[in-house]
């Protein structure tokens, strides 16, 4: 007795629902923060004139490769699983870092010397405009991620004051405040990695009241036990 061929139906699977798809991806959110986090702490350290400014240009491989190719691959990632935030902060930053490292590059030295401070102000301004109300999205994430993007905030409004007033001082003060910036995104790339590899919560995120938290609360999870 031979067995009956299936049908197409039951010879085609049916199509996986796109949450289950996209729960396939593992989370990028800890790949970009660690990418950003590497790359805003060197260039800080440069801005609070921590380390001799001839040097600069070691921060345009990190602004290439870490904190901007790694950064945008996380943003289309994260677009994957579907977290409107975690795409729109890792594709931007991630174009930041690149920007930067053309800006640096490729401009800088061909602008007048006596105004070339208000077209690095205005670069400066524009992505404290997109930080300041990435953050007010940022409160429906978790604590740690809210440090980041307030404290990222205050670091481009004052960096760009200080490029405006051509005022080391305020530019140096914005290069603590952006070591501050490297070391919360530090601490949230390592408490993302650490809970998703423990497979539950190890390193505390700090949960906002009324946060939508989940799988596509954030560019950062809670992994389940």
């Amino acid at each position: 007795m031979s067995i009956p061929a299936p049908t197409s139906a039951e010879a085609t699977p049916a199509p996986a629902p796109a949450s289950a798809a996209a729960d396939t991806i593992a989370d990028p959110g800890p790949l970009g923060l660690a990418g950003f986090a590497s790359t805003t702490f060197v260039l800080s350290s440069f801005n609070a004139h921590l380390i001799d400014q001839n040097l600069l240009t070691v921060v345009l491989p990190l602004a290439l490769f870490y904190g901007g190719l790694i950064q945008l691959l996380a943003g289309m990632w994260e677009f994957r699983k579907g977290n409107t935030f975690g795409a729109t902060a890792f594709a931007s930053y991630g174009a930041f870092w690149l920007s930067y490292a053309a800006y640096v590059k490729f401009v800088v030295g061909t602008l007048p010397p006596d105004t070339a401070h208000q077209a690095t102000g205005l670069y400066l301004l524009v992505w404290a405009v997109f930080t300041v109300y990435m953050t007010a999205a940022a409160l429906r994430t978790n604590a740690a991620l809210l440090a980041v993007f307030v404290a990222l905030s205050a670091t481009f409004i004052v960096l760009a004051v200080g490029e405006f007033a051509t005022n080391v001082t305020i530019t140096k003060v914005g290069g603590w405040i952006g070591l501050v910036t490297a070391v919360f995104a530090w601490y949230a790339s390592f408490a993302v990695v650490t809970n998703s590899t423990w497979k539950r919560p190890v390193i505390p995120l700090g949960p906002l009241t009324g946060a939508a938290l989940g799988r596509r609360g954030g560019p950062v999870e809670e992994p389940h036990a």
